[in-house]
């Protein structure tokens, strides 16, 4: 069959590309264009072998498995299959498992098939050798492209060059089409300026201490000297500070009025599912504890468009979470009273709407973890994606002080 298939090693292709271009083999430190970078492959595939391109397999390691938002994104781009091992880490360091062997078996399986007459291996692991010898064995031409190195590295396996058909080299040029550098993140390792608008924004008065002061106003009309405040004891104190709950949540920050400095890696457990409610966070108006759910406004004809947009079109991407999931909201109210509701809370969301968004969102692999705890920026960035779709509906312009 004159068609080509391609094999990347996610991980070999990526961590090279951020060697190359950020001078440590992170991948954080690079972002992709996922779509613009399988375009490249391919019609480099298809020029170097001569043959119409049959499908790009995507090999990849996520924790537990799951896909991760870039995952999504690929596996929905027509000709790509993505294939994913388990992601593991030990001594604070990340490892793939299962990557090897599986890209091993697919082709072993295309050569003995006959599925193609030619393989393009993006890898550098000597691990493959025998699955390359078993594919000439077959007939099959095999190509093995590498990232260029940085400088004084070599980041292939001697036996593969030397076993493999032909050979290329991913130049800096090629890798920068679809790679760039990451920019740094602000102060507060805090990335997005959406964020931070959350996180300075004025806070509406608790109602309670609004009824003290209608009570003050009241005693000092009628003659009276309001009574004097009570001294916190040091117990009061202490369970009123942030720093005795650890890292401080969405809710506690809005109680305080104030934004804090946070971790950059700093964690939080995901309570929203099981009904805990976290200290510090003021009560709810009756008004805004009836603000309906997205559940509520869906019928079972939108659950099904919504779990199809889900599998096909949404990445996963923390922010685009909350876009997608504020959009259905305000698109499914039978009228604006409850999104004029809504925006007199920012920036807190009703504590109903909020777990089930962090429970959508949990689709999506971004709060799969077997610890049960879930990455405060990605919290964060989830919240400031339902905002500026609220606003974006409400025409508010907020902008960090």
């Amino acid at each position: 069959m004159d068609r080509c298939v391609v094999l990347v090693d996610a991980g070999y292709l990526l961590g090279a590309a951020a060697s190359l271009l950020a001078g440590e083999p992170a991948r954080p430190r690079i972002t992709v264009d996922h779509a613009r970078l399988i375009q490249g492959l391919r019609e480099r595939a298809e020029a170097d072998t001569g043959c119409d391109l049959l499908r790009i397999y995507w090999f990849d390691g996520a924790p537990d498995r799951v896909p991760q938002p870039e995952h999504r994104r690929l596996r929905v781009m027509p000709r790509v299959t993505v294939r994913l091992g388990a992601l593991t880490r030990s001594d604070g360091r990340w490892a793939q498992k299962g990557v090897d062997a599986a890209m091993h078996a697919e082709l072993t399986e295309l050569a003995r098939n006959r599925a193609c007459a030619d393989i393009v291996l993006v890898t550098g692991d000597g691990d493959l050798l025998p699955g390359l010898m078993s594919a000439k064995e077959h007939g099959v031409a095999v190509h093995l492209w590498a990232v260029q190195a940085a400088d004084g590295d070599y980041n292939q396996s001697e036996d593969l060059v030397a076993e493999a058909d032909e050979r290329r080299v991913l130049d800096r040029q090629w890798i920068t089409r679809a790679v760039r550098v990451s920019e740094p993140q602000a102060e507060g390792g805090l990335a997005r300026p959406d964020i931070a608008a959350i996180l300075s924004a004025p806070l509406p008065e608790k109602r309670e201490s609004a009824d003290h002061a209608e009570a003050a106003g009241a005693q000092q009309t009628n003659g009276s000297a309001p009574a004097p405040a009570p001294c916190p004891s040091e117990e009061d104190e202490q369970a009123s500070a942030p720093t005795a709950k650890g890292v401080p949540t969405p809710k506690d920050l809005a109680s305080l009025g104030r934004p804090l400095p946070q971790p950059a890696t700093a964690t939080l457990r995901w309570s929203s599912d099981r009904g805990w409610v976290e200290r510090g966070a003021p009560e709810e108006s009756p008004e805004t504890a009836a603000l309906p759910t997205l559940a509520q406004l869906t019928t079972a004809e939108q659950r099904w468009a919504d779990r199809e947009e889900d599998i096909t079109a949404v990445s996963g991407d923390p922010f685009e979470v909350g876009q997608v999931f504020a959009r259905r909201w305000t698109e499914r109210l039978a009228s604006e009273t409850p999104l004029r509701q809504l925006t007199t809370e920012y920036p807190r969301i009703p504590h109903r709407i909020d777990g089930e968004l962090l429970r959508y969102a949990a689709r999506f692999g971004l709060l799969a973890h077997k610890d049960d705890q879930i990455d405060e920026q990605d919290r964060y960035a989830i919240r400031a994606g339902f905002w500026h779709e609220v606003d974006s509906r409400t025409g508010a312009e907020r902008a960090p002080s």
